[in-house]
């Protein structure tokens, strides 16, 4: 089902789609592609709403930098200096987090209007992103296809084939709150990462990933997050073709849980300190299955350069569960 959820100034219309499965409820939107709601049932059987979002338009278009549940892109997370070179050739973003690019830029994927069309138990996004658009080269076909499968998952499959050689990097930038109440520190998560990549002032990788052993980025055994976190996890599997279960998030008052399997070999924990009017401080999680921030500026990271004739293809499943 979908319906006229807004319009824009200069009068695009924004829809909302609405998929419902296995007693889960979600609404994605055309413009962003944003996930603006997940309803889905506690331990008593009591449906909450388990991600941030804005009940109108309006919200999402004067709140824009927490991205909440927006499609971040053409590359997600940032890029150092906001310029990168690849073939030789340096390319020159227009920096919109200090120095850096971060997300794509001041008006990345998250702020476009999507085309979209109905599948099977879901809703496929389409949208061009020509060459030079942020600064990126090539011109860049993309597709975000939201589906729930029959236990009541949200899959969220994108791809994407382009012109020009370039760099890509795509998730999803939801803020998970399984209390549905709007606080999440008692929230206890495990990941599947014996290392992460620690980063400098402007949270830009710097040397080489460190072992998460005796430090408070050990989340190999499941523990209250607290806060302080807005750092890249490099997962044990790597880049792998289907999706492998890698995190999962725990609420022990409401009993929910939420599980995260990803193609991707790196996952974001974002513990939301920064998170702006009206919500506060650690309201939500986000965690953002990627590549690792600055690979195109880091040979030694997993590439995200794309070329043409070559499919990007990359896949996480938000599964939803209580105990």
């Amino acid at each position: 089902m979908n319906e006229l959820f807004g319009t824009l100034s200069d009068g695009s219309p924004v829809h909302r789609w609405t998929l419902e499965r296995a007693g889960v409820r979600v609404r994605v939107l055309s413009y962003g592609g944003i996930v603006q709601s997940v309803e889905v049932p506690d331990r008593e059987g009591r449906s909450g709403d388990v991600v941030l979002g804005f009940p109108e338009l309006d919200g999402y278009l004067a709140h824009p930098e927490p991205y909440l549940g927006a499609l971040v892109g053409r590359y997600a997370n940032r890029i150092a200096g906001g310029r990168f070179t690849l073939d030789g050739r340096t390319y020159a973003l227009e920096p919109n987090n200090g120095p850096n690019s971060l997300h794509g830029g001041a008006r990345g994927f998250d702020k476009r209007v999507w085309r979209a069309e109905p599948v099977a138990h879901g809703v496929r996004l389409t949208r061009v992103s020509p060459h030079g658009e942020e600064g990126f080269p090539g011109r860049l076909e993309v597709s975000a296809t939201y589906t729930l499968d029959e236990g009541g998952a949200l899959r969220i499959a994108y791809e994407a084939v382009t012109d020009a050689p370039t760099v890509v990097n795509l998730t999803n930038h939801s803020y998970f709150d399984l209390s549905g109440s709007g606080d999440a520190g008692g929230h206890e998560l495990r990941l599947a990462a014996s290392r992460y990549t620690p980063v400098d002032a402007d949270l830009i990788p710097a040397g080489e990933p460190d072992d998460v052993t005796g430090t408070r980025f050990d989340f190999r055994e499941a523990r209250k997050t607290g806060s302080g976190y807005d750092h890249n996890f490099v997962l044990d599997k790597g880049v792998t073709d289907t999706a492998v279960a890698v995190a999962e998030l725990h609420d022990p008052a409401s009993g929910r849980v939420l599980t995260v399997a990803t193609t991707e070999p790196g996952l974001q924990l974002y513990t939301a300190d920064h998170l702006g009017a009206p919500f506060a401080p650690g309201d939500g999680i986000a965690l953002e299955t990627q590549h690792f921030p600055d690979s195109p500026n880091r040979p030694d990271f997993p590439t995200t350069v794309l070329r043409p004739g070559a499919v990007y293809r990359s896949e996480t499943v938000y599964g939803f569960g209580t105990r």
